[in-house]
């Protein structure tokens, strides 16, 4: 029995001597960098689906420079984005509306890394279809569907329309979407009316589910961009902005994903619903792991990918003043 105590003695004594060795021997990190290693470790986002698809595009190409760095991405919605980050359950909350006072009391602080835009969407299947090509709805008009309800059916909006019914979809999670949508008619995500459908990719297969639909998403759900066109059985609702009646040729900057992205670009489309996306941490981070990645999205190579992935990326002036929230 003694024998078998002072082996057990000697094989721990052993095995604390190699544990010492290797812990001693191990790079050394802060803040997610290290001499020998350079920046290693985990980056955690969640949030809003608007800006999904760039972060993984992002992630990869900095895994190419820091291959000891590993991305754990999801999304949610924006306002799952700021919930997370302020819990301290991701490390970045990917937020596509504006903050709100209480939130930025919490501790967030946005970084914004790209622009994009809300759109009215339709099925291109509506008997309406080529009119309202041609003729656009007007803001006042959208609000009357969206936030007053006022108009039940098409030819509520105009007697040259079917009499069919306008069945309106909004959506069910805290979304940077919803929140820009409203804030085109001045009201806030809560006072949109509709069938709540969660996410965007819900609210865009509600659309093609339905030829009397009408709802809204981000540029990424309804253009391919592949083929800098709209998806099959999904489209834009033109916006009307001038109230002519009719689409001018000013406002005729639908008809493909590069003339979107450039009229959001030149505020030919307006804001809201063009919009910020925004990186959001909880204080002014100083980790020097997530300064290197965000600082990463802001430079010229991840800023050139962002038109023809369906964004609108940051002019000079805004990356400087962005960088130097870091």
């Amino acid at each position: 029995m003694g024998v078998t105590i002072k082996k057990c003695f000697i094989i721990l004594i052993l095995s604390s001597i190699v544990v010492f060795q290797m812990t001693s021997c191990a790079p050394k990190v802060k803040n997610g960098y290290s001499k020998e290693r350079g920046f290693e470790g985990n980056i955690s986002l969640s949030g809003a689906f608007a800006l999904y698809p760039l972060v993984v595009i992002w992630s990869e190409d900095f895994k190419k420079e820091h291959p000891h760095v590993r991305f754990n991405i999801s999304a949610g919605g924006a306002g799952k984005g700021i919930a997370d980050v302020l819990t301290g359950m991701v490390d970045i909350g990917l937020v596509s509306r504006d903050l709100h006072p209480q939130e930025i009391k919490k501790g967030a602080v946005p970084i914004i890394v790209a622009k994009d835009a809300v759109i009215c969407t339709i099925n291109p299947g509506n008997p309406n279809y080529k009119a309202l090509l041609q003729r656009g709805l007007t803001r006042d008009e959208l609000a009357d569907i969206f936030i007053n309800r006022k108009f039940r059916t098409w030819k509520e909006i105009d007697p040259r329309f079917t009499a069919d019914p306008i069945n309106v979809y909004v959506r069910s999670d805290a979304a940077g979407a919803a929140e820009t949508w409203a804030k085109f008619f001045d009201h806030k995500q809560e006072d949109l009316q509709g069938v709540g459908i969660f996410g965007d990719p819900g609210i865009a297969q509600a659309i093609k589910d339905d030829i009397y639909g009408i709802g809204f998403n981000n540029i990424n759900y309804v253009y391919n961009l592949k083929t800098d066109k709209v998806f099959d059985r999904i489209d834009v609702l033109p916006l009307d902005l001038n109230n002519s009646g009719q689409l001018d040729v000013e406002e005729q900057f639908y008809h493909s994903l590069s003339q979107l992205t450039e009229a959001v670009a030149t505020g030919k489309y307006p804001a809201p619903p063009a919009r910020d996306l925004t990186f959001v941490t909880h204080n002014k981070t100083e980790s020097l792991l997530l300064k290197e990645f965000i600082a990463f999205v802001l430079k010229k190579e991840a800023q050139s990918q962002l038109l023809q992935n369906g964004y609108v990326p940051l002019n000079e002036t805004l990356i400087k003043q962005e960088l130097n929230k870091l």
